[in-house]
């Protein structure tokens, strides 16, 4: 068995999400979408397609950085996705009204064999990562990975609360 540090442990930011929307990715039999709300949007969120929705926000962004935070620019932000340091104009990619303010971040995940009633999904919380590197598949950018244990029928079962919790609960 391969041991894990305890602090190795610790830098994984996992958190209960709340499914809002799942639909197929074209050409690709197992692959799901998936648009999972982790709550509030507190700042810079790396793939959150939340954000300000559909409005614009006074910022300056002139090309692509990958910083993590707008800090990380020293003020001279140049980050795609939700910045607030210096002054311009940018629209938010992906940006949806009904998800203002709310991280909801897009993820992909190859379960579509298990739902071909995938619809059924939303509303329900599963446990994600949220800082592993985002990954391109088939096309489709996701920003986290599903977590899911074997079920007795060797089908994904979710791993969710067993009681009421906000979306975005980080596991501790």
């Amino acid at each position: 068995m391969n041991y894990v540090s305890y602090d190795d442990f610790k830098k994984m930011d996992m958190r209960l999400g709340l499914i809002r929307c799942v639909e197929p990715i074209d050409g690709a039999d197992k692959l799901l979408r998936f648009e999972i709300d982790f709550g509030p949007q507190t700042g810079i969120t790396p793939g959150s397609i939340g954000g300000l929705g559909e409005t614009k926000q006074a910022i300056n962004c002139n090309g692509t950085c990958k910083k993590e935070t707008c800090e990380d620019c020293e003020g001279e932000c140049t980050c795609e996705i939700t910045c607030t340091c210096n002054s311009g104009t940018y629209e938010i990619p992906f940006g949806k009204s009904e998800y203002a303010g709310r991280d909801v971040r897009q993820i992909v995940s190859g379960i579509r064999e298990y739902w071909p009633d995938y619809k059924e999904l939303e509303g329900k919380y599963g446990l994600y990562i949220l800082n592993l590197e985002p990954r391109e598949i088939r096309g489709v950018t996701s920003y986290g990975m599903l977590m899911a244990v074997d079920g007795i029928d060797g089908n994904p079962v979710f791993l969710g609360p067993q009681g009421e919790v906000e979306p975005g609960t980080k596991v501790r």
